[in-house]
């Protein structure tokens, strides 16, 4: 049978997987969980700070894209995990370069916090 989901039903319900995730990224994740802290702290710091627009979304986006590498990240483990638990190259490989791309967005996060802020304040 095929899916005859459209328009603002298909939006909706769309939006509510989006909602799971997150939910099942907050209770299943404690790298979430803390990075969700930072990133907050973050935007809260980036709307406090008297810079321009363009800048401060800059410092939110660079932090907002950490929490979406850590999803992603999440998503390929447990993909792995549902796979088999048994040690496997390839699954190794992947969960590496999942947690290898978060942690190259903290250090653009980072490299991007730090130009943004000295050229502003020097």
């Amino acid at each position: 049978m095929a899916n005859n989901t459209t328009g603002l039903t298909r939006i909706i319900k769309a939006a509510g997987y989006s909602w799971k995730g997150v939910r099942a990224a907050w209770l299943n994740e404690a790298a979430f969980r803390q990075e969700s802290v930072a990133v907050i702290l973050a935007i809260v710091i980036a709307c406090w700070l008297d810079v321009d627009a363009i800048t401060r979304v800059l410092l939110i986006g660079s932090v907002v894209l950490v929490m979406i590498v850590e999803i992603l990240n999440s998503a390929i483990e447990a993909v792995v995990d549902r796979i088999g638990t048994d040690f496997h190259e390839l699954s190794g490989r992947a969960k590496d370069m999942g947690s290898a791309a978060v942690l190259m967005s903290i250090l653009l996060a980072l490299a991007t916090w730090g130009m943004l802020l000295w050229s502003h304040y020097r």
